[in-house]
């Protein structure tokens, strides 16, 4: 087989994987921008503001992301990327919630509610007073309602937290294929060189 021939196709080989790299870059590039646009979007709409540092009561200033997104003007404290979605789902609505709730989750609320609602049923139907036990039902069914909605909006937040995480590492995908990309130009383009510079008539035994 003469030389040339290898060379050449060696190069031309180069050259498509160049190609290809690139393709893969660009459209991971794309995916990036749009996580990283799609969630910001979707964060401004939502108007949520960080408390001020200095207004953080003694317990949620021990969340040092609530002190650090705390501070600066209102613009810093915006809720517009996925590490603030992350501190704000966990230690800010987290933290509020458990103290709602006794750190009962929704479902575990479930049967303390219904135990509420069975006594105080039964409690009607024997013509008892019902005042404290439906005070305890209000109670806990008013413990519910906020656990549903702090775990509601919770999973919003974290959800796209992890729609961010997943665009920053497509980001750093991209990044790596344009690197590859260019590590392979070059090789391509020295094979080239090195195919012109190749006698026609060299050959490999």
């Amino acid at each position: 087989m003469r030389r040339r021939t290898l060379d050449l196709a060696f190069t031309i080989g180069g050259l498509f994987i160049t190609v290809l790299l690139l393709i893969f870059g660009f459209v991971l590039r794309g995916e990036a921008n749009f996580a990283d646009n799609y969630v910001r979007d979707q964060f401004a709409q939502q108007a949520i503001y960080f408390t001020p540092a200095d207004q953080l009561t003694e317990e949620e200033a021990e969340a040092e992301c609530l002190v650090e997104f705390g501070t600066g003007d209102e613009e810093d404290r915006l809720l517009n990327t996925g590490k603030k979605a992350e501190c704000y789902a966990n230690e800010y609505i987290g933290l509020h919630v458990r103290n709602a709730t006794g750190g009962l989750s929704y479902s575990q609320l479930g049967e303390p509610q219904t135990a509420a609602r069975e006594a105080l049923a039964e409690a009607e139907e024997a013509g008892e007073d019902t005042e404290e036990l439906q005070a305890e039902l209000d109670r806990i069914s008013g413990q519910r309602d906020t656990a549903f909605r702090g775990e509601m909006l919770r999973g919003i937040l974290l959800t796209a937290f992890g729609f961010s995480e997943i665009g920053a590492k497509a980001g750093l995908a991209a990044t790596i294929a344009f690197i590859a990309a260019g590590g392979m130009l070059l090789l391509t383009i020295a094979g080239f060189i090195h195919w012109a510079r190749t006698s026609p008539h060299e050959r490999i035994d």
